[in-house]
């Protein structure tokens, strides 16, 4: 099994894509704020779990980054909401994009309380 084959970490890429595709749409005013931020939070909860996955052998180590995974996502959904508060988004995709934001919120904390199944026969 490779960091790819974890639904988190499909649900999290799929989230970065969805989240690049509605930013495009964004006012250039907020291109170093907002838009930069939402961008980043959400490909490190991606690249964090990708640094974690390699650690899964320490579950201390691994634990912790994947409490940075669980904190950026957070962040993105922060994000998403000063978005939604800024007419940049619909209801509607806000809420799909929480939604699935908060999949991977559930995901994580699977693993954060489970760490020796991730990467074993059992995951």
């Amino acid at each position: 099994m490779k960091v790819h084959d974890l639904i988190a970490y499909k649900k999290g890429f799929k989230l970065v894509m969805d989240i690049l595709h509605f930013s495009k749409k964004f006012p250039k005013e907020e291109t170093y704020s907002l838009t930069d931020q939402i961008k980043r939070c959400s490909r490190s909860v991606c690249a964090n779990l990708s640094e974690a996955y390699r650690k899964r052998r320490y579950p201390k180590h691994f634990i912790s980054k994947l409490t940075d995974c669980d904190a950026e996502n957070g962040e993105t959904q922060t994000w998403l909401e000063f978005a939604l508060a800024c007419d940049y988004i619909s209801n509607e995709s806000y809420n799909n994009l929480l939604k699935e934001s908060q999949d991977i919120a559930n995901l994580l904390n699977y693993m954060i309380l489970n760490p020796k199944k991730i990467g074993s026969s059992e995951s």
